[in-house]
């Protein structure tokens, strides 16, 4: 169900700073029409943290509308505090996503066990909701200040049931390989990390959650099928260039460029990019060919 390539949607925003759901709505059926495998609204790209509890519910709500069946939903239900990771794990389920992408909790550092408690703990919620509802764990230290190393996720894949897959994004590729060696049937290893998506499809990862998939949901389709260097060659630029200051900062502003948003606003306490930043992903945009 979340193979391929899976957009980690941005959460666009009035030049006010509300939620604009109009826009999303049409994104979101953009995304679509251009071939995307799977969306995943509610993580770091959308702004999670900076969504109130209301607005969190809605995006979700209005994913799941608007993909009407058409492509699954892999919610994103992350939080370092047990109790709302819970609740928001209950509410992906209530609103009838097809899975929750969770992150390790971030500031807290737990231990292994820790993190066994944690995942357990919305497993077991969503389990009582939906049997079988999949997990998909995210590890990202880069966001979090922890790793969660391979005999971690290992462990996660062979003692919670409804574990059905991680998003790597630790930049350890032997990590990442000892992961694909050892994994059981079925468990999923997609990509966090875009510039790495074809070095681990060509080590068996089952496809990535992706960023430049806002931008350019097709093309990354056309690598991920067809394991195409070309494509790869063609958007490392902007692959890389998404991160020229903190995502999604980078994103948005390339989307307004090229037109697919009116408006490229951040919530506080991310900040507009600088001059310098948008005149190099300007220029990234026109080699790529993007505008």
């Amino acid at each position: 169900m979340f193979r391929g390539v899976g957009t980690a949607l941005i959460t666009p925003f009035t030049d006010s700073g509300s939620f604009d759901e109009a826009a999303y709505q049409r994104f979101v059926d953009w995304q679509i029409e251009e071939g995307i495998n799977f969306l995943v609204p509610c993580g770091t790209t959308g702004e999670n943290p900076a969504l109130t509890a209301g607005e969190h519910q809605r995006v979700v709500e209005m994913t799941v509308k608007t993909a009407n069946g058409r492509v699954p939903v892999l919610a994103g239900a992350g939080s370092n505090g047990t109790p709302r990771a819970v609740e928001l794990a209950q509410q992906a389920a209530d609103l009838g996503a097809d899975g929750l992408l969770t992150i390790t909790p971030y500031y807290n550092k737990p231990t292994p066990d820790g993190l066994l408690r944690h995942f357990g703990a919305q497993a077991e919620a969503v389990e009582k909701l939906r049997p079988g509802f999949p997990m998909i764990m995210y590890n990202v230290p880069g966001r979090t200040g922890l790793n969660m190393s391979a005999e971690t996720t290992l462990r996660m894949a062979r003692e919670i049931p409804n574990i059905a897959g991680v998003k790597e994004a630790s930049g350890n590729m032997e990590q990442i390989l000892a992961i694909l060696r050892d994994r059981p049937d079925g468990f999923l290893v997609l990509s966090g990390d875009d510039a790495w998506t074809l070095p681990l499809l060509a080590v068996g990862a089952d496809g990535v959650v992706s960023v430049a998939s806002n931008e350019v949901p097709r093309l990354m389709r056309e690598l991920v099928d067809n394991r195409d260097v070309a494509i790869h060659n063609r958007l490392l630029p902007l692959l890389t260039g998404n991160f020229l200051e903190s995502n999604p900062g980078p994103v948005k502003a390339a989307l307004k460029m090229m037109g697919v948003l009116q408006s490229d606003t951040l919530r506080p306490p991310l900040a507009p990019l600088t001059a310098a930043s948008s005149e190099k992903l300007r220029t990234i945009l026109k080699d790529c060919g993007l505008l």
